[in-house]
């Protein structure tokens, strides 16, 4: 018995020497470091986008390093020069413009460091240069749109005065949304837009710009194209104070399908708002991992969206979570 307990002893003992010996690394994995440089913060799905990005991290237990681009293009490259040299084991970044990433692109790759893309892609001769864009299709948000609008107007005879509120200039969905819904529409000539101009996805610059839509157009306006719902709520604001009445005066067409679009439907302000999901997280944090573990990944991975038109937005409206 005694020559048991001996011989536990100096098993237990030979154990606590060989943890004092060996560093904590040893037992307790290190955790996936990720760079994340974000747009900003301009609108509800940003918000959401966001939110959804830093929960999904903590949940998946990454470490995330996190960098508002308050949507200035320089900030992002600053931001993914840090963490480049603060030697990340991922970057992952929402894009403001398509152009302008090659250099800063090449010396993650010199420096090892896998990029991912998320929501907005990149326009780069190399595509090696990221392995994997997660995000929706926008072209076809706008062909959805531009669809919902034919359909709408089916039978109706004269022109369609359309007026267009477009995203960033240069941003990844305002080329697409715009491409989508002109691709739809110019099969048949009614279709005309009279106006076209950038609220840079924000409420204020949206309602700014309808504002200056409606002096110069009156009341030839007959539909408002909005590249997001943050515009577009925007945009009704300026449309009841000028006297008219949202929906019905004007048909308003939107994209994102966050909850203050819901809102403005029950409210009989808005017509129909095309679905894009900010909720990427828990897909970037699944990508991220396989990325840091050497799996291939997918190079495009779209996320899958519908359409919502004002009848279904009372039945929808408890479903959502942005």
């Amino acid at each position: 018995m005694k020559r048991i307990q001996r011989r536990t002893l100096v098993a237990t003992l030979a154990t606590a020497s060989l943890a004092v010996l060996l560093p904590a690394t040893s037992f307790a994995q290190k955790p996936i470091v990720l760079g994340f440089s974000q747009v900003g913060a301009e609108s509800e799905w940003r918000t959401a986008n966001t939110e959804s990005v830093k929960a999904s991290a903590k949940d998946a237990g990454i470490d995330l390093k996190f960098s508002d681009a308050q949507q200035k293009q320089e900030n992002q490259i600053k931001a993914i020069r840090s963490f480049i040299a603060q030697k990340v084991d991922v970057i992952a970044f929402s894009p403001v413009v398509e152009s302008g990433w090659e250099m800063v692109l090449r010396e993650a790759k010199a420096a090892k460091i896998p990029v991912v893309l998320t929501d907005r892609s990149v326009n780069v001769k190399d595509d090696s240069l990221y392995v994997s864009f997660l995000g929706s299709d926008f072209v076809e948000e706008g062909r959805k749109a531009g669809r919902w609008l034919v359909e709408k107007t089916k039978g109706q005879s004269g022109t369609v005065n359309i007026v267009e509120l477009q995203g960033t200039v240069g941003s990844a969905p305002a080329i697409d949304r715009k491409k989508g819904f002109e691709e739809i529409i110019k099969a048949d000539p009614k279709f005309k837009i009279v106006r076209s101009q950038t609220g840079d996805f924000t409420r204020a610059k949206g309602k700014e710009v309808m504002e200056a839509f409606l002096k110069a157009e009156g009341k030839n306006i007959n539909v408002l194209y909005a590249h997001n719902d943050d515009m577009a709520i925007g945009a009704i604001q300026a449309i009841e104070e000028a006297g008219l009445k949202p929906a019905k005066d004007i048909t308003i067409i939107s994209v994102d399908a966050v909850k203050g679009a819901f809102e403005a439907m029950i409210a009989g302000k808005m017509n129909v708002s095309v679905e894009c999901s900010p909720l990427l997280g828990p897909q970037l944090m699944q990508i991220v991992k396989d990325v840091k573990a050497g799996k291939p990944v997918p190079k495009r991975i779209v996320t899958q969206e519908g359409i919502f038109p004002m009848e279904t937005a009372a039945q929808e409206f408890p479903k959502r979570k942005y």
